[in-house]
């Protein structure tokens, strides 16, 4: 995220942030992005937006330990989510760039992005009820973009936004790869989780088959999180639900509605991500309104639980939306998302 009145490589210029929600403004620049110091100012002021924050702990309270797994994984759901069960709602604005070795970058998008979930303690950790909506807006106006003048390509195409549902997990106290205790850091009053996934497996679009709309016959991405806390809210047993400042990266291959098939390069997705103190008057206005009207699904957490296996992303709601548009069993799959 580059600092006000900072030219990007694109040759505009970007601001802050255009999306930070209300019980989070007021910091400096070096407070949000100079690392773990500057992250801990964010959050110990957005703290400060809520009452119960600023209580003591309890006399004699057993501080959780973060190197068991069961302190572990409370003190990230409380980052994450709510330990009550109550609905979290997140958002996420940010910039998602285009990136080809020697030729250069272009900020292609900026990005706006809404989570909802809640959790449920079950035998040997919590399920994690999730559902995601991201949109690609224009970089200069943030409006949500509809086609878009591929600058790769010279192609107009329509932009297929992401709309994940489900994307549940499951955090286990032990067992499996993805088992507590998850990495963290203190330092003061900051606590920080740091996660990283790194995926790599078979496509569900076969290049033969799908050769405009997939980049390779190996899906390969990263995802990383840095989740910034409070020691004094996570440790204190009348918060259920303490405020969270992230960061997400993620690099990937490009969009299959791009139609760039395997040509050279990378996506990166770069956002600061708010636990929405205030609930959906957090969201951006324009935002929240477009959602409100088109996908209001997303404004809450998926109330029914299944098997991971049944998760969306966007690959897999890029393949069903593509089958349903050319709507035959000839191969290979040509062009549908370019506009006339």
């Amino acid at each position: 995220m580059l600092g006000r009145n900072t030219k990007n490589q694109a040759g505009g210029r970007t601001a802050m942030s255009d999306f930070v929600p209300e019980g989070y403004k007021g910091f400096t620049r070096r407070q949000l992005l100079a690392g773990a110091g500057g992250m801990a100012g964010a959050a110990a002021l957005a703290g400060c937006a809520q009452e119960q924050a600023d209580k003591p702990l309890a006399a004699g309270h057993a501080s959780l330990d973060l190197d068991d797994p069961e302190g572990n994984l409370k003190a990230l759901i409380k980052l994450q989510a709510d330990l009550s069960g109550a609905d979290a709602i997140g958002g996420f604005g940010g910039e998602v760039w285009g990136w080809v070795p020697g030729e250069g970058n272009r900020l292609l998008f900026k990005s706006y992005g809404i989570g909802a979930s809640h959790v449920e303690r079950v035998d040997n950790g919590w399920r994690f009820y999730h559902r995601e909506v991201m949109y690609y807006l224009d970089p200069e106006t943030n409006e949500i973009v509809h086609d878009w003048l591929n600058p790769y390509t010279g192609h107009r195409v329509e932009v297929l936004h992401i709309l994940n549902d489900p994307v549940h997990r499951f955090y286990a106290i032990s067992g499996g790869p993805f088992s507590a205790p998850w990495p963290y850091t203190v330092l003061g009053d900051n606590l920080v989780f740091r996660i990283s996934i790194f995926a790599f497996r078979d496509s569900v679009m076969p290049r033969k088959e799908y050769p405009l709309h997939s980049a390779d016959d190996k899906y390969q991405a990263s995802e990383l999180w840095i989740m910034n806390g409070r020691v004094s809210e996570v440790m204190n047993p009348d918060i259920n639900s303490a405020s969270c400042v992230t960061s997400w990266a993620r690099v990937g291959q490009w969009l299959p509605f791009m139609e760039m098939g395997n040509r050279h390069g990378v996506m990166v997705y770069h956002s600061d991500a708010y636990k929405l103190l205030n609930g959906l008057d957090d969201i951006p206005p324009a935002i929240r309104a477009y959602t409100e009207k088109h996908h209001p699904k997303y404004l809450e957490s998926p109330k029914t639980w299944q098997s991971l296996a049944g998760n969306e992303s966007q690959m897999t709601v890029s393949k069903d939306e593509i089958d349903a548009r050319w709507n035959s069993d000839v191969r290979p799959v040509g062009s549908v998302f370019e506009k006339s």
